[in-house]
């Protein structure tokens, strides 16, 4: 500024506007350096940098381009020329020095926040990062760096040691307790999940509590974002996962199987000794061929060595309805082309009900998607409702409005 008053005397000009338009002059020089600095940072350095970028054949500093790192590094050059000629307004200089203080520390949280961003987005090109999230981690780092940016900040502005500030921190412990719960519940829970194998990205999960059943689309520190099947979005803090329990379905989508537990009702009237004209119809069934032969070369050699007398059909032992319509199922089951074979297959009862005699087919799909799975559960219940008249057998319901109308025209 002082070069700037000697020319501007030089052309014999008054003292006191010298002083003014001197001060005006550099002001405007100082703005001329840091736009012509800051046009070359960005239209010259970070364009280089971006062609270099670019030619290379790694993914991470695409990532940091993408992230813009590089254009908010090309914002401290004007703070750190302002820094520099802060001396020159020597009445300003303490308070100047301290804005551009103040700006370069916030440039830098900014120039932080991106660079963890693009950690991030690099992290998840990985295969582990579905099983191992670290977006939760990031934060909490965020969190520390902000934290100790607002500290730098007010211990400049102040004109005091950050040490002295850190130190008052521990008295105001219960606060930030208070105001950070979420996110140390968060931190917390991240740990757990993430050590225990919990949670991934892409798994579905289903939480009543919390109205979720869906695939989880993101981990972070405070929540656990999951899409419904119904392309609602549900947030669910990530301490709940640990407090509350849900229902992880990764273990059946990595099985290759999803279980089929459904019952068919049998009315109970319905359930008789077979005869002999229907055991003669059960023989052509296909899924019944050997069967029939085979139980029926048994109950002869049990009924012969234990001299049973057949005049009445309560001695001794005898194929009943609903034994060969069990049997029946269960061939057709192991041969379903939708059924897988090597996991659990069976047909059992279940206790009796005011509903009847519920038969369970217990058994799993070949393939776990959800469109595929129905269709081969109703596919089967299509089949065995369509069969049961076959064996006598009458499904259980009760009495529509349909039933009552028949009984009164009787």
């Amino acid at each position: 500024m002082e070069i700037v008053s000697q020319q501007l005397l030089k052309y014999g000009m008054d003292a006191t506007l010298v002083r003014y338009l001197s001060i005006v002059i550099t002001i405007i020089l100082i703005m001329i350096f840091c736009i012509i600095a800051n046009f070359i940072t960005k239209k010259v350095v970070i364009r280089m940098i971006t062609k270099i970028v670019n030619n290379t054949k790694f993914h991470w500093d695409n990532v940091l381009l993408e992230r813009r790192v590089f254009h908010k590094l090309s914002h401290i050059v004007p703070a750190i020329i302002i820094y520099y000629f802060a001396s020159t307004f020597p009445s300003f200089q303490h308070l100047i020095e301290k804005g551009a203080m103040v700006y370069l520390v916030i440039m830098g949280l900014i120039v932080i926040n991106s660079s963890l961003n693009a950690m991030n987005d690099i992290y998840q090109t990985y295969e582990v990062s579905k099983t191992k999230p670290i977006k939760g981690y990031i934060q909490v780092i965020k969190i520390i760096v902000i934290t100790f940016g607002i500290i730098l900040v007010i211990a400049n502005l102040m004109g005091k040691s950050p040490l002295l500030l850190l130190s008052g921190i521990g008295a105001l412990s219960a606060v930030f307790m208070l105001v950070f719960r979420d996110s140390l519940l968060g931190l917390v829970a991240g740990i757990q999940l993430s050590t225990n194998d919990m949670v991934q990205v892409g798994d579905w999960i289903e939480m009543s509590k919390y109205g979720a059943n869906g695939d989880i689309i993101d981990i972070s520190l405070n929540t656990v974002k999951v899409q419904n099947f119904d392309k609602t979005i549900t947030m669910i803090p990530s301490y709940a996962l640990i407090s509350d329990s849900f229902i992880n379905w990764r273990g059946m989508q990595s099985s290759g199987g999803r279980r089929i537990k459904r019952s068919l009702n049998v009315d109970v009237n319905s359930i008789v000794f077979c005869t002999e004209e229907m055991i003669s119809s059960f023989k052509n069934i296909h899924h019944l061929s050997d069967y029939i032969p085979l139980r029926e070369r048994e109950i002869t050699e049990y009924n012969n060595k234990n001299k049973i007398n057949k005049s009445n059909p309560v001695n001794g032992r005898a194929l009943t309805n609903i034994g060969v319509f069990r049997a029946y199922i269960s061939n057709y089951l192991r041969n379903h082309s939708g059924i897988n074979q090597e996991m659990t297959l069976m047909v059992r009862q279940l206790a009796p009900t005011e509903h009847g005699l519920p038969i369970e087919i217990y058994a799993f799909t070949n393939d776990v998607a959800w469109a595929v799975y129905e269709t081969v559960q109703a596919d089967i219940f299509d089949h065995l409702f369509a069969i049961a008249p076959e064996f006598g057998i009458q499904v259980f319901q009760n009495p529509s409005g349909n039933d009552l109308k028949k009984f009164t025209n009787i």
